[in-house]
């Protein structure tokens, strides 16, 4: 994945082709691999790589894999392979713009229908007054 013709000016080692990476490292945790996009930004020299990937929200647990693990092996690769030439690199990751954020429906106090959505805590029970040192017993 790397192309021989954009060497580095400080090292002469080649600079590695960021997006066939990414595409290489990502679309077999896809369903869809055509609905893979991927931006690559170098800024600063050709120092600093910014690479910016979405795809559907429905592959992001695959794409994440348990506890971040998939997505942070990754991020290791790409970062080596910046490191190799010279660069650093930072990894944003979207998600399409065609899902809408889910809602939760429920009924309130009054059993008209309210909305919520999803990932915001209710209101909770306010606390208790502390008692005044004395105990009941």
């Amino acid at each position: 994945m790397l192309k021989a013709t954009n060497l580095s000016k400080d090292t002469q080692t080649p600079i590695p082709d960021y997006c066939g990476l990414v595409k290489f490292l990502v679309s077999p945790f896809l369903e869809s691999p055509e609905l893979l996009s991927i931006d690559c930004e170098q800024s600063n020299q050709n120092t600093r790589v910014w690479v910016r990937l979405a795809f559907e929200g429905t592959d992001k647990g695959r794409v994440f894999g348990r506890g971040g693990r998939n997505l942070q092996a990754i991020r290791t690769v790409l970062e080596t392979a910046a490191a190799a030439a010279g660069q650093s690199l930072y990894l944003d990751i979207y998600e399409s713009q065609s899902e809408k954020p889910k809602r939760r429906e429920g009924r309130d106090n009054n059993g008209s229908l309210k909305r919520e959505r999803e990932g915001r805590t209710r209101a909770r029970r306010p606390h208790s007054p502390r008692s005044s040192g004395k105990s009941r017993f």
